[in-house]
């Protein structure tokens, strides 16, 4: 049993805290911000890790709204997904703000107002865990958990420039969350990178007798292949957004970077079944998730989240078993896809809106949203959003990569790569803080790879131009020493970007140059090495403590108009020189 945390000074609106410790225009992001964190355990993976959870979980002792003051109550005990944090040492701040009930992908469906998007206020946050992917975003908390029926753990984290790790249905226990549409409900992680998402879902996974949708099921533990087919929707919707299409061009582009090779699929068995979340007889297990509390207190239900539940009331048994049947001829229809791709490939979202646009047409611009998700836990995929890019109006884009149950670490690993090399080809930070991402890091679920490790000697170094070519595949950085004193370096002319060449010569005729060792999966060298343009090549390289490892060289003919520029020992050192001149 958890101890009894203490209420905060205001239980649901504003915290006690000062307008400085978080931006005045997201109040509503939180609904409970505890004054004094709930931690369990001292101990643990996740020791010294701050979360927030959206509040349809149960915390014991706290109130469980799920955005409706009316249903509110006292949870006795806690969720088993917050409990199994707890227990790993995560230090829970509070409860965050949703879409009533969690129906809705906009994040304005809430008595407490809208929680607006990160980057711009007036712009919609995305939902139904709208408060979760804002905490994290500004970086309030280090991870939060929201759910996922429809995109709600995916379309917040695409608008706020977060991971959302949306687990195969059944990997992750339900049990204490106030249900959306209980067959379909996944808990969710928004984290400002993959390799934290993937962390703490290796603490949740786990079989749940109490949950009857719990799944005992064994995650693939191989990568996608060096060489993966990655499918493209063949008929793509942005709604009149120039930027969104240009930035999954763009994304497109990088996936194809990383060995991947782009596939146009037949979209419409999956935006067939998308529709049917909504438009059929599948509707009424939202009805069903809350029927005695709708039926008794119908009015304290706010629109529109109201009536898309009372329509659920007007369908037959006999019309749910024709919806579940169209939509298994559809399952069937889509499982053949996956015949031809490793991945699929979409926006996030296909565009972004602002608030007063989405209060004025509810039900149209929220259903645009969830085109690219809502089909998902329908059809038993795993997801993964990751951000791509900055767009040219400062509004984050992002991409979802899907495949079947059972990939999640596959898409962890794949997605860790693209968001490491999308973070340096379109600056990309932590949310929507200045905080630059965090290193790589090794996805707990797959198997250790087989790795080469390389020397690096320019502008492969981190933060320079070229660095990214190591972390899209997989690259992590071991340790940064030195060449031992038998190296020259020089800066070769007319290279883009600037690089240095680096050769060997005689004992006593040279200097200790500075390195990265850098340590990459053996699938992925062969295409790092095909980037190696002329003069430049791998050789093997002696370090200070007389070890030995493949790196950079330059070839000799390559160096006759070069600048020496040894006495730096370094190409940082160098840089750094000619920038103060």
């Amino acid at each position: 049993m958890l101890p009894m945390a203490s209420a905060p000074k205001q239980p649901h609106g504003k915290n006690s805290h000062s307008s400085s410790a978080r931006p005045s225009l997201a109040a509503q992001a939180w609904l409970l911000q505890l004054d004094t964190p709930l931690v369990l355990s001292g101990e643990g993976a996740l020791n010294g890790l701050r979360f927030a959870v959206k509040d349809n979980f149960d915390v014991q002792g706290l109130l469980t709204t799920a955005g409706c003051p009316g249903f509110g109550y006292q949870a006795r005990t806690s969720a088993v997904a917050v409990q199994k944090l707890l227990q790993s040492g995560a230090a829970l701040m509070g409860k965050t703000n949703l879409d009533q009930f969690a129906c809705g992908l906009s994040g304005t469906r809430s008595p407490w107002g809208a929680v607006p998007n990160a980057f711009n206020p007036e712009y919609v946050s995305g939902g139904s865990s709208s408060g979760s992917a804002y905490v994290v975003a500004t970086g309030q908390v280090d991870f939060a958990l929201g759910t996922d029926t429809a995109g709600s753990g995916r379309v917040p984290a695409g608008l706020n420039n977060l991971v959302g790790l949306k687990p195969s249905k059944g990997l992750v226990s339900n049990t204490g969350v106030v249900p959306a549409a209980q067959s379909l409900d996944c808990v969710s992680i928004f984290a400002t990178g993959v390799g934290m998402a993937a962390q703490v879902l290796a603490q949740l996974q786990g079989y749940d007798a109490q949950d009857p949708y719990s799944r005992r099921l064994s995650l693939k533990s191989d990568p996608f292949p060096a060489e993966f087919r990655f499918g493209v929707p063949d008929q793509l919707e942005f709604f009149g957004d120039e930027l969104a299409r240009a930035s999954f061009g763009e994304s497109i582009r990088r996936l194809e970077s990383l060995g991947g090779r782009a596939i146009n699929i037949d979209f419409s068995a999956l935006s067939e079944a998308a529709s049917l979340l909504y438009a059929s007889a599948l509707l009424a297990e939202r009805y069903a998730a809350i029927r005695p509390f709708f039926d008794d207190h119908e009015a304290q239900i706010i629109e529109p989240v109201r009536s898309i539940i009372a329509a659920g009331k007007r369908y037959s048994a006999a019309d749910l078993f024709a919806a579940q049947q169209k939509l298994a001829r559809l399952a069937q229809k889509a499982s053949s896809l996956w015949v031809q791709i490793d991945v699929l490939l979409v926006p996030t979202a296909p565009t972004h809106y602002r608030i007063e646009n989405m209060l004025a047409d509810p039900i149209e611009l929220n259903r645009r949203l969830g085109i690219y998700t809502n089909f998902v836990n329908l059809l038993d995929y795993a997801a993964l959003a990751v951000p791509s890019s900055i767009r040219a109006d400062g509004l984050p884009f992002g991409i979802t990569l899907i495949a079947p149950a059972t990939c999640d670490w596959q898409l962890a690993e794949l997605g860790q790569r693209f968001h490491l090399g999308a973070a340096h080809n379109g600056a990309l930070s932590q949310g929507a803080t200045d905080k630059p991402l965090p290193a790589a890091q090794a996805i707990a679920g797959l198997r250790p790879a087989a790795t080469i490790r390389v020397a690096v000697v320019g502008a492969h170094l981190s933060g320079m131009p070229l660095n990214s070519q190591l972390l899209e595949r997989g690259a992590v950085l071991v340790s940064k020493t030195a060449t031992a004193p038998n190296y020259r370096l020089f800066a070769l002319r007319e290279s883009t970007p600037p690089k240095p060449g680096l050769l060997r010569v005689g004992d006593g005729q040279g200097h200790c140059i500075e390195v990265e060792i850098w340590e990459m999966p053996s699938e992925h060298y062969g295409s790092f090495v095909a980037l190696i343009a002329s003069p430049l090549g791998i050789g093997v390289l002696q370090l200070a403590d007389q070890g030995r490892v493949q790196g950079f060289v330059c070839e000799p003919q390559g160096l006759h108009d070069a600048l020496d520029i040894s006495e730096y020992g370094g190409w940082r050192n160098y840089l750094s020189a000619v920038h103060k001149k």
